[in-house]
């Protein structure tokens, strides 16, 4: 007997599960994935684990803004505007300002 093996095709569940997590995770699916049922399905169990992107996560936490801004009132100084607008800028300037 030969050993071929076929791939499944993908059902139009698994399609529309994979289009929302690429969508979540702002990622391609990728084409060659979406003709293969098990391949799919595996791209899809990496995807499903992975944190949601977040329009937030440039951010710096409530807690940083809290510590600088405590920091600013010690050192009698303000913290720049663009701190607040990017979380490894407001880590810099609580390092500079420790």
């Amino acid at each position: 007997m030969e050993d071929t093996s076929f791939a499944l095709p993908v059902t139009s569940k698994q399609i529309a599960y994979a289009r929302s997590l690429a969508l979540r995770n702002q990622t391609l699916l990728p084409w060659e994935v979406q003709q293969d049922r098990r391949a799919l399905s595996s791209w899809i169990d990496g995807q499903a684990r992975l944190k949601p992107v977040s329009a937030l996560d440039p951010l710096p936490s409530s807690k940083q803004v809290a510590f600088a801004e405590r920091l600013a009132r010690i050192k009698r100084r303000a913290v720049p505007d663009e701190c607040f607008r990017d979380k490894g800028l407001m880590s810099k300037w609580i390092d500079g300002n420790k």
